[in-house]
């Protein structure tokens, strides 16, 4: 089993209508006759951030299930539009700037290496693309293969959340158990472990990054700062454990932290 994408998933990308592009893919003029002729269920997102958020719009109108949107540093006031008109439709969005989602074996739409994973039963979260790969490829290398992998991404207003993604997880019976990884910044860590703390049964890992980023100063991805002593990686790991979630000290412990409260 997974969440939101497997064997059945129908595929359109927009931006892909460059030379490449067009030399290997059919072609349509908008989202909305792609959708009619072909079904399509999920878009990826490619288009450069000037005209992205236009773009997660179009199909969201043209009614496609999920968007993953790839692009990295759309304006913030782009994704205000963009989550406002959202509200009561039926279209899911992962991202932006994230490295997309991955069932192992069976569908990938994004950037990350398909290679280090291995179908099975362990559902992946986390906002930094580098630090899935990394969770992974732990995991596979231990012998422990993905149910879904998703890079949610690292803007400070995005679609779906730790709490969107860990609900879908704790409903899905493939997925015996879950790694969240996140890092400093908002609140959506601590609003994921109040909600495990009180509903998930499965057993839970997590990793924040950003321990050591001084307060005020951005690191990494633009939702990655402590503004008004909130967001805080001390606060973050506190309601984590708070929630009986095991937290990894270092991200090259993240799997075997995740192992061992399987096995407690």
């Amino acid at each position: 089993m997974s969440i939101l994408v497997d064997k059945n998933t129908r595929l359109v990308v927009q931006g892909i209508t460059g030379s490449a592009g067009a030399f290997h893919t059919r072609q349509f003029d908008t989202v909305w006759e792609a959708r009619q002729k072909t079904d399509c269920n999920a878009s990826m997102v490619f288009v450069p951030a000037p005209a992205a958020a236009d773009s997660i719009l179009e199909a969201v109108d043209a009614g496609v299930e999920l968007v993953v949107c790839i692009t990295e540093g759309i304006p913030v006031m782009d994704m205000m539009r963009v989550k406002a008109l959202m509200r009561g439709k039926q279209s899911r969005l992962i991202g932006p700037n994230c490295p997309g989602i991955i069932t192992p074996g069976t569908c990938k739409i994004g950037i990350m290496p398909g290679y280090i994973h291995k179908p099975g039963k362990i559902g992946v979260i986390s906002r930094s693309g580098t630090l899935t790969y990394e969770a992974v490829w732990q995991l596979t290398s231990r012998g422990y293969g993905q149910s879904t992998c998703i890079g949610i991404g690292g803007d400070p207003i995005g679609g779906l959340s730790h709490l969107d993604c860990v609900k879908l997880f704790n409903e899905d019976p493939g997925t015996d158990a879950i790694i969240l990884i996140g890092e400093i910044g908002g609140s959506a860590e601590e609003e994921a472990a109040e909600w495990i703390k009180k509903n998930c049964r499965k057993p839970v890992a997590a990793f924040i990054a950003g321990m050591t980023a001084p307060p005020g100063r951005r690191m990494g991805h633009a939702g990655a700062i402590v503004s008004g002593g909130k967001g805080t990686a001390a606060g973050k790991i506190e309601a984590l454990k708070a929630a009986s979630i095991a937290v990894a000290e270092t991200p090259a412990a993240i799997a075997d932290t995740l192992i061992a409260r399987m096995k407690a």
